[in-house]
């Protein structure tokens, strides 16, 4: 089996994240942007990328819109990390959510950052019928964040 990564062309990585993180990083919120900070899972030096979290009914979550990037696999390692704007930092732990829950969530994420994601879920659309989500679904890690107490 091949796992599912797309990765950023040159114009995503040079232009359009450092222009997110650079605002994101002074408090400026793209659309709720964050800058997810997590640990690497082999150097253990924090890793910073710009993320969208999703609030849906009572739960926020993290989804890889690109598949299983660097990101996901450091995540399932440290269990959580923390979202940064501007100087606020909200530590979380994370929890990764199994395939058939996730249909839903994906859709909720795609409705909201369909302009900004589309292009990486393959022609599936917040308006795709739950089967082809659910078909997706192993593609694209999701995380349920929860703040500790």
């Amino acid at each position: 089996m091949t796992t599912y990564v797309r990765k950023p062309g040159w114009f995503t990585v040079q232009v359009l994240n450092r222009t997110v993180a650079w605002l994101t990083r002074r408090g400026v919120s793209v659309w709720g942007s964050r800058i997810l900070a997590v640990r690497g899972r082999k150097s253990g030096q924090w890793r910073r990328t710009p993320v969208n979290p999703l609030r849906l009914d009572n739960g926020e979550y993290l989804v890889a819109a690109r598949g299983h990037v660097q990101w996901t696999h450091n995540m399932r390692a440290a269990g959580g990390g923390e979202l940064l704007l501007g100087r606020r930092s909200q530590p979380f732990h994370a929890v990764e959510v199994p395939d058939g829950e996730k249909p839903e969530i994906l859709r909720a994420y795609l409705k909201r950052w369909k302009m900004e994601v589309g292009a990486f879920f393959d022609g599936v659309s917040a308006d795709s019928p739950a089967a082809e989500l659910t078909r997706i679904a192993p593609d694209h890690p999701v995380f349920r964040i929860t703040t500790p107490k």
